[in-house]
């Protein structure tokens, strides 16, 4: 019996000391029990950038762009009246087909309208009036290929500029001849007829003498204007 109650109070005093453990235990745990999750705070980049007055603004990043490279621009034609130092008189209308008679003084300087490389010189008044070969009305003349892809071409002159080849380059306004009065126009006053037409072989001279009417294009050299000779 003795025993037996020995055993019972061993029990109960052994209770108590977990009992006052698990109280104390909470406050411990309470203290630290895990490790805090910290907070993070995400800061925006920035860039300063400098203005023409010293002041400073800050600006959200830029995207980067690769640069296109551009093509390389034409060169721009520049254009001349073919007689610009001389009076003259001209008119739209023209026989047969399209062309343009400038009339001036034998002698005036028949100039390139364009840059250009000459394309084909006649040196010789062939013209005969008995046989009055179409091919030979010309008499002297110069035609050139102008940097815009375009045929010009003068005639009836009375000479060919001095040293003159084909194949040459020359720029606008570089003297090709002076007018007069070669080819068919012996028994007519002294004028230059000029052609615009489509490049071809040099001894094609149905379109050489002409193509399209020089009229407009003529009145707007002339005046200092550009305007860019057009087959449609």
């Amino acid at each position: 019996m003795r025993l037996y109650i020995l055993c019972i109070l061993s029990c109960a005093t052994m209770i108590c000391a977990c009992a006052q453990i698990t109280d104390e235990l909470p406050q411990q745990i309470g203290e630290t029990p895990f490790p805090q999750k910290q907070q993070t705070t995400t800061v925006p980049i920035k860039r300063t950038e400098v203005t023409h007055n010293s002041a400073t603004r800050t600006t959200a990043p830029e995207p980067q762009h690769t640069a296109i490279p551009s093509s390389t621009p034409l060169p721009v034609a520049v254009y001349v009246f073919p007689v610009p130092h001389a009076p003259v008189s001209y008119g739209a209308e023209h026989h047969d087909y399209p062309a343009t008679d400038i009339f001036c003084d034998s002698g005036s300087a028949f100039v390139a309208v364009t840059d250009g490389i000459v394309d084909a010189i006649v040196p010789e008044d062939l013209w005969d009036p008995a046989t009055d070969v179409p091919a030979d009305r010309s008499g002297l003349a110069v035609a050139i290929i102008g940097s815009d892809g375009v045929r010009y071409y003068g005639s009836h002159l009375a000479t060919i500029a001095d040293g003159l080849h084909v194949g040459q380059t020359v720029q606008a306004g570089q003297v090709l001849g002076s007018t007069g009065k070669s080819g068919n126009a012996r028994f007519t006053p002294p004028h230059l007829h000029f052609g615009i037409s489509r490049p071809s072989t040099p001894d094609d001279w149905e379109a050489r003498r002409g193509q399209i009417s020089p009229y407009p294009y003529l009145k707007s050299w002339e005046m200092g204007g550009d305007l860019i000779p057009s087959f449609e």
